[in-house]
């Protein structure tokens, strides 16, 4: 019985089963934000949407009769046993906004596809360097923000009225987001040389510490794809020298029984 439940649930079969659920209940979600399909066809989206949970709950109990205390210790099942725990909390009263983080059901596909898993463990595996370089982008807010407080506080009060102000204002300059017209010129009409000081952070932040972070992820998902493409050497070497092994028995055992006759 074990051993049966076992084959089914590591199919590829199994797995795509699993996805094609996942994306079924998506659609399911996202149908019960329009008032339209939900008036016409409620029942219809409700029932679809706990049959696909029903799937998700025989899904995860499957796993803990197979592997019991081991399914805790892959990091992956914890993730798909807490995004399915929080769909079954109820919706009243206090607890309507975990209800409402029922969506996060979509995220299991994550765990489903392989691709998808190692892009998240790349993504992962960068956030040591990543915290490196958000602890020097911070450094580089606060300096800004405290410079940019006292240099154009008194004539520009809400932007850079406060520290928070003045950071919040800076982070908008950074993500290039109505930068120049909305921020800088109209700085620049009561401070002409103004440029010197967000020319610069631009140039900083932007281009440089923001590139920084894409290349650590970047090199994060290159290792990842080496690592894999040497576990798939590493694999069809096994393979190929369990063959050689096996062409080898089969050669001594003909000798054998031709040196008998």
């Amino acid at each position: 019985m074990i051993d049966r439940l076992t084959a089914v649930l590591e199919s590829d079969s199994f797995s795509r089963f699993i996805t094609a659920v996942i994306l079924v209940n998506a659609v399911t979600l996202g149908m019960e934000t329009s008032d339209v399909i939900m008036a016409h066809a409620g029942g219809i989206v409700h029932l679809v949407d706990k049959l696909c949970l029903l799937i998700f709950v025989l899904e995860i109990a499957a796993k803990l009769i197979v592997r019991r205390l081991r399914f805790f210790l892959s990091g992956w099942n914890i993730f798909d046993f807490l995004i399915v725990g929080i769909a079954l909390v109820p919706g009243a009263q206090g607890f309507s906004v975990l209800r409402a983080l029922r969506i996060l059901r979509v995220l299991r596909v994550i765990s489903v596809a392989p691709r998808l898993r190692r892009v998240v463990e790349g993504f992962i595996t960068a956030l040591p360097g990543m915290g490196s370089v958000f602890l020097l982008m911070a450094i580089i807010f606060y300096i800004g923000s405290v410079m940019a407080t006292k240099l154009f506080g008194n004539s520009f009060p809400e932007w850079f009225g406060t520290l928070g102000l003045s950071a919040y204002s800076l982070f908008q300059i950074m993500t290039l987001e109505s930068w120049s017209m909305g921020i800088v010129r109209p700085v620049m009409e009561v401070y002409p040389h103004a440029w010197a000081f967000f020319v610069p952070f631009i140039m900083v932040t932007t281009f440089a510490v923001v590139n920084l972070l894409v290349g650590l992820i970047v090199n994060s998902m290159q290792d990842a794809h080496s690592e894999e493409e040497g576990e798939r050497t590493d694999a069809y070497r096994d393979q190929v020298i369990s063959r050689l092994e096996a062409i080898e028995n089969r050669i001594s055992q003909l000798q054998d029984s031709s040196t008998r006759k």
